[in-house]
């Protein structure tokens, strides 16, 4: 069998989850702005969630409404208890945690401590889901959290500030939402993020207004609903399909540029300040991102029968028969058989890696 090339395994998951990383690391400096101009956090997080489940729902009505076929499977009875845990958890306790937590945190600070949730991912993969770890991946994480410990630790008997315990629990909630998400990153991704963003965003701002929040002017109502459009409805469109190439551990690990990309902004935007513990944790937590984008996993694995179904070509992992009311053209969608293979070529916990190993 001929082996794929270096490109051939990263593409297209790895430039997926960059683009990913880069909407999403933009959002927690433009939050920031808007908790400045006094709207509440809750609320903010209902705002973020809701704008992308009603902007990506638009998107699906437009592609309907000019005919274009939908290539992608759809989400099935079976997915919902999967699709409620991440709504819970990705959804709603996620965004609130991050929004109270960047009320007491300076973005740039904020936008680093999200590396907590690549590591906190791939704990949860590797011991969960037993995702394969080497000593250039386990020392790659130690030195994210190491980055991570530098940047939250406020010296003296306050120890953490509270702000960035509530930063650690939103990337502890995404991280929960990440690996669930892997058991629907076969079905549509823009239908799993709407439907996320319509319930999760409906949630938060009704208790939101119960609570006694009010309804910010609309400049910052329509710059909430933008931002969460992009930041958190076309990034997870992106990181779903992401997921698919490079499994949960793999993915989180390329997402980990996000809090980079909102630091930098931040130190742009909000004129905040580059110290010495700021630039320490980035450098520890890049090095760390570093180990994680050259790690390449190969060996001899074997393939047990699997019947699924998502959007393929048929390429190595789709050599498979069609009857007369398949799909023609590719990439198609339809649910297939995989019949039991050996091979040894280098590869990512993907769809149709998720092997355990010696």
């Amino acid at each position: 069998m001929k082996q794929p090339s270096a490109r051939a395994i990263f593409w297209p998951g790895a430039p997926l989850a960059l683009a990913s990383a880069v909407l999403f690391g933009a959002s927690t400096p433009f939050a920031k702005l808007l908790l400045g101009e006094g709207v509440n956090p809750w609320l903010l997080a209902g705002l973020l969630y809701l704008g992308s489940g009603i902007g990506l729902a638009g998107l699906q009505l437009v592609r309907r409404l000019a005919g274009v076929p939908q290539s992608e499977a759809p989400l099935r009875r079976a997915d919902l208890p999967w699709l409620g845990l991440v709504v819970l958890s990705g959804g709603i306790a996620g965004p609130v945690l991050l929004m109270l937590g960047l009320q007491s945190t300076s973005a740039s600070s904020a936008s680093l401590l999200l590396n907590l949730e690549s590591l906190a991912t791939m704990m949860i993969a590797w011991t969960m889901f037993h995702e394969n770890v080497n000593q250039r991946i386990l020392i790659g994480a130690l030195s994210i959290l190491a980055g991570a410990v530098v940047l939250s630790w406020q010296g003296g008997p306050s120890g953490f500030g509270w702000g960035a315990l509530l930063i650690a629990g939103a990337c502890l909630a995404w991280a929960i939402d990440n690996n669930l998400t892997r058991k629907l990153s076969g079905a549509d991704p823009v239908q799993i993020t709407t439907v996320k963003g319509l319930i999760a965003g409906g949630v938060n701002l009704t208790l939101a207004l119960a609570a006694g929040a009010h309804l910010p002017t609309p400049l910052a109502l329509g710059g909430a609903a933008i931002l969460g459009f992009f930041a958190y409805g076309v990034s997870l469109v992106l990181f779903v399909f992401a997921l698919r190439d490079l499994g949960s551990a793999r993915t989180g690990a390329y997402f980990s540029t996000a809090p980079f990309i909102g630091a930098a902004l931040a130190v742009v935007l909000l004129s905040e300040p580059v110290n010495p513990r700021l630039g320490a944790a980035a450098m520890l937590m890049g090095f760390g991102l570093y180990l994680h984008f050259v790690e390449r996993h190969a060996h001899k694995h074997h393939h047990e029968t699997i019947e699924h179904e998502h959007r393929h070509i048929h390429d190595a992992h789709h050599q498979h028969e069609h009857g007369p009311d398949a799909p023609a053209g590719e990439p198609h969608t339809h649910r297939h058989q995989h019949a039991p293979q050996v091979h040894s070529h280098a590869h990512f916990p993907d769809l149709h890696h998720r092997h355990g190993h010696g």
